[in-house]
């Protein structure tokens, strides 16, 4: 067994360190969940919503100090980790006002006198959780999961125990009953014999590509239900109309916030030859005010990576992309400074082959990928393993709409910031994974729809 290593990405110190379990330890909280697993399901969806709502209380007058304790375990910037809070309780509020209209009966006429189709919970959900959002990722799964009436085991990321404890903390905190939710303090070589577990129904994972094809085939093989969201390479498009004003204030956004750690940040920006040059110089003049800094400060706009080897795969894929004939704009280089900086950085002419075009850039680096127009922009944009999103740039929205529907992705929004919204499904296709988080459909993921034929 080896410890949970809490760290400050901003100045490498050791926040905590946390002993693994042990597989009698794992077994026991497994018991633990699966004895109320049942009387969970039989709460009234009413009662679960009013413990979902109280939740959302909970996390509104806790924010600032949950919002600390992510800046300082993975390192987003303190304004971020506030509206990730926010967020959070934002999902835990729509649930709660949706789960009875979701989860409704659904009347089907057929040969039978009656027959209808009911929605009901399939167990305890395994949860194998992300430190780039590590309480929005949680949530955005377990809101949905919990109202409809499963149990959640959370195993998190090995970089986050602080926030992984103080998940479980939460739940306990807002009146759920003891069990509902418990956070597995277990190394990820013991994941398998969890997902293994008869006490475990169905596994969710946002992850890496290898993390996912494992679990995947760890599941299959047990015949449960999994959901994949595996990150991606989202491209940016901007055509020869865009508003480049509005173009470039968001680029800024989804290629640098949270330090550019977002699997749904645009990463590629695939630009017609138009615009291309204005785009750049404008593009990069942004970057060059962003200002790396102590993410508790109000005045940094950058901020730390979350681990020491992020920034050196990071690194050594830029390298490759340069070497390979990528321009360097801007950056392109770790910081000289104590923690895991690295520049905010801009490639220009980055060409398919390249590794800033084939594989996904987890860090504040844009790449620029140059078109001849907007037929050349989507072939390019779906030349791509991924899928999960992307984004169309144009005044010419009837375009913009069909180019959406033929971008392959999970979701396509023209004129505006790719997010998640728990209104809306999310969850990609090809390599990105597959399965939906959020919305109704996010819901669904982890029930059994049940037909019942009545004569």
């Amino acid at each position: 067994m080896s410890d949970f290593v809490s760290r400050n990405p901003a100045t490498t110190e050791i926040l905590h360190r946390f002993p693994a379990w042990d597989p009698t330890q794992t077994k026991q909280a497994l018991r633990q969940v699966a004895a109320v697993t049942p009387n969970w399901a039989n709460f009234q969806i009413e009662q679960r919503g009013q413990l979902l709502r109280r939740l959302a209380a909970v996390l509104r007058q806790q924010e600032g100090a949950l919002a600390r304790l992510i800046t300082l375990e993975m390192g987003k910037l303190l304004t971020e980790a506030r509206a990730e809070i926010t967020k959070c309780a934002t999902a835990c509020d729509y649930y709660a006002d949706q789960a009875t209209a979701f989860l409704a009966d659904e009347t089907i006429a057929s040969d039978a006198t009656r027959s209808l189709v009911a929605h009901q919970p399939l167990g305890t959900i395994l949860a194998i959780m992300p430190w780039n959002f590590p309480f929005w990722q949680v949530f955005r799964f377990a809101a949905p999961a919990l109202i409809a009436g499963n149990t959640a085991v959370l195993k998190h990321a090995s970089n986050v125990p602080q926030c992984a404890l103080a998940l479980e903390r939460l739940f306990v905190e807002a009146g759920f009953p003891e069990h509902v939710f418990r956070t597995l303090m277990i190394a990820s070589a013991d994941v398998a014999a969890v997902i293994r577990d008869p006490r475990i129904h169905a596994v969710t994972l946002t992850g890496s590509e290898a993390a996912g094809r494992n679990v995947a085939a760890c599941a299959g093989a047990a015949l449960k239900k999994c959901v994949l969201e595996l990150g991606g390479s989202d491209p940016f498009i901007v055509l020869a109309d865009a508003d480049l004003d509005l173009a470039i204030e968001t680029a800024v956004i989804t290629r640098f916030q949270n330090a550019g750690q977002s699997c749904i940040a645009g990463k590629r920006f695939i630009v017609v030859d138009a615009v291309a040059d204005q785009f750049v110089e404008r593009f990069a003049v942004a970057i060059g005010q962003l200002r790396a800094g102590n993410p508790l400060d109000p005045n940094s706009t950058l901020a730390p990576l979350a681990r020491a080897d992020l920034c050196d795969e990071l690194h050594g894929q830029v390298s490759a992309t340069l070497s390979a004939g990528g321009r360097r704009v801007t950056g392109c280089n770790r910081l000289d400074a104590p923690g895991y900086y690295y520049q905010p950085s801009l490639i220009d002419y980055v060409l398919p082959g390249m590794v800033a075009a084939d594989q996904e850039l987890f860090g504040p680096v844009a790449s620029v990928l140059r078109v001849a127009d907007s037929a050349a922009a989507l072939q390019l944009a779906n030349q791509t393993r991924f899928g999960l999103g992307g984004s169309i740039w144009t005044r010419d929205l009837a375009l913009g709409e069909q180019m959406a529907r033929q971008l392959q992705a999970g979701a396509v929004f023209v004129n505006g910031l790719v997010k998640s919204d728990p209104r809306l499904p999310f969850g990609g296709i090809k390599d990105s994974g597959y399965g939906r988080e959020l919305s109704h459909h996010g819901m669904f993921e982890f029930l059994n729809v049940k037909t019942i034929w009545i004569r």
